[in-house]
């Protein structure tokens, strides 16, 4: 998470994204990109397993702002079973940055923030403590059904290529940092440290491009060799 970014960038390029391991590799390790939820916990499900772990694929659905969550496979997080049974997720951007207990449900702290795993009917809940609201915000909901990478092709040809999926509406790219986190999309840069946010415009696509540059290593302009 913290040399691998979130990012969309494909899908406003018009590349499609395959689900495939050999796929995830050149994209992520041959030509240093990041990529979306199937990408990023698809190719750290298939790292896991080469080095001994057990890894199951689950499918969550995301909480709707209004209430609800989004259909079935809209996301992809992972189980690591070992003595006890985990939570992994790196694809789901600002999110919870080391693995979290799946089957303790007392609040579990990360990186200035609190989650917890709760069974409900339906499966299990993540939540997020507001500390504001004083509320704890759902994040998406799972079931611990095991998965394949075949499950998520309809949902992910969706997030490309529908005018109503969130990653059709904008670029992004975010990644972990040391200190916090830096976040690009095509109107604004925002760079939290230590808990200090700071924000700035970004002025039209060129800028766009220096700064995919400068804080993530993404070249667009030396992409041609890239398949897709």
């Amino acid at each position: 998470m913290l040399s691998i970014p979130f990012e969309n960038l494909d899908i406003h390029l018009g590349r499609p994204i395959i689900l495939s391991k050999d796929a995830f590799f050149e994209k992520i390790i041959t030509h240093r990109h990041g990529g979306f939820c199937y990408e990023l916990n698809g190719s750290f499900a298939a790292l896991l397993t080469s080095l001994g772990f057990k890894v199951r694929m689950l499918s969550a659905r995301v909480a709707r702002k209004n209430g609800g969550f989004t259909p079935e496979f809209d996301h992809m997080t992972l189980m690591v079973t070992m003595k006890d049974r985990w939570l992994a997720d790196v694809g789901f951007g600002d999110s919870f940055t080391e693995p979290k207990r799946l089957d303790f449900e007392a609040p579990q702290t990360d990186n200035r923030r609190v989650y917890r795993i709760t069974r409900i009917a339906r499966g299990r809940l993540l939540s997020r403590w507001d500390g504001e609201k004083n509320i704890w915000e759902p994040q998406y909901l799972f079931s611990l059904r095991s998965r394949s990478l075949g499950d998520f092709v309809r949902r992910s040809r969706y997030q490309q290529t529908s005018p109503n999926s969130h990653f059709k509406k904008g670029r992004v790219c975010t990644m972990l940092t040391r200190d916090g986190r830096v976040t690009l999309t095509d109107s604004k840069l925002i760079v939290t440290r230590k808990g200090r946010r700071v924000e700035r415009p970004v002025k039209g696509r060129g800028e766009f491009d220096r700064l995919l540059r400068k804080w993530y290593g993404i070249n667009l302009q030396n992409d041609s060799k890239r398949k897709g």
